[in-house]
């Protein structure tokens, strides 16, 4: 009866590590949507107007820096931001990046201010952390600092 008892602890305790260590994988894609082809990403941004709901740069959150403005993901990869008083002219694209340190299927979404300063600091190749008809969220690492940087677009 002893052994019977022990062969029953010993196999619930083997069932408890399996279902422990397998509910501790993840995927590097942090579960997110990523859209791997450059086209639908295109399609969704093209539609309408969108404002940027978060940006998360060198460890602070600065998104209040671009309140009040919608940005148009337009034809050509003309992109403009506009509060109704200043207008800025960027360009943007979506490209699939394919480089060796990062997923074959990551895209990255490009943006590019030369005015005024703090338009600047969006300009940089974000990766696509996660795609919706109404929300892109993005993410850059640094090359310098290692830090991590975030934006997110929502459509108004």
């Amino acid at each position: 009866m002893k052994k019977i008892k022990t062969i029953k602890f010993s196999m619930a305790i083997a069932l408890l590590f399996i279902l422990t260590t397998s509910s501790m994988c993840t995927n590097d894609d942090d579960n997110a949507t990523n859209n791997s082809n450059p086209a639908e990403v295109i399609a969704i941004v093209n539609n309408g107007t969108w404002r940027i709901t978060y940006y998360f740069d060198n460890n602070q959150d600065e998104t209040n820096t671009f309140n009040g403005y919608n940005f148009t993901f337009g034809a050509s990869n003309a992109l403009t931001a506009a509060n109704g008083t200043n207008t800025y002219a960027g360009t943007w694209s979506v490209t699939n990046s394919n480089s060796n340190d990062d997923s074959p299927g990551d895209l990255d979404f490009n943006i590019a201010f030369s005015t005024p300063a703090q338009f600047q600091e969006l300009t940089d190749d974000w990766e696509i952390i996660e795609t919706s008809s109404t929300v892109i969220k993005l993410r850059d690492i640094s090359g310098g600092n290692g830090g991590t940087d975030y934006l997110t677009f929502t459509k108004n």
